[in-house]
């Protein structure tokens, strides 16, 4: 836990459970906040995805496919 402050994690451990669980949940929902950088990125990897569909330049395969890889 080097990358913890060790004060933070000792702080959070003296929470009784039911603050524990309200901080646990604090920061997974901090987790799902929007992240422009992440979504610029996602918005530029999608348009060059279609701009290849429509090209035909894109290789697909029925998902039956390569999941029978997994089998």
């Amino acid at each position: 836990m080097s990358y913890i402050d060790k004060d933070v994690f000792d702080d959070a451990l003296a929470l009784s459970t039911n603050e524990r669980v309200a901080l646990v949940e604090r920061l997974l929902e901090s987790l799902d906040a929007p992240n422009e950088e992440i979504n610029a990125m996602w918005s530029e990897e999608s348009d060059r995805r279609v701009q290849a569909y429509e090209k035909n330049n894109a290789y697909s395969k029925p998902v039956s496919e390569v999941l029978k890889k997994y089998k």
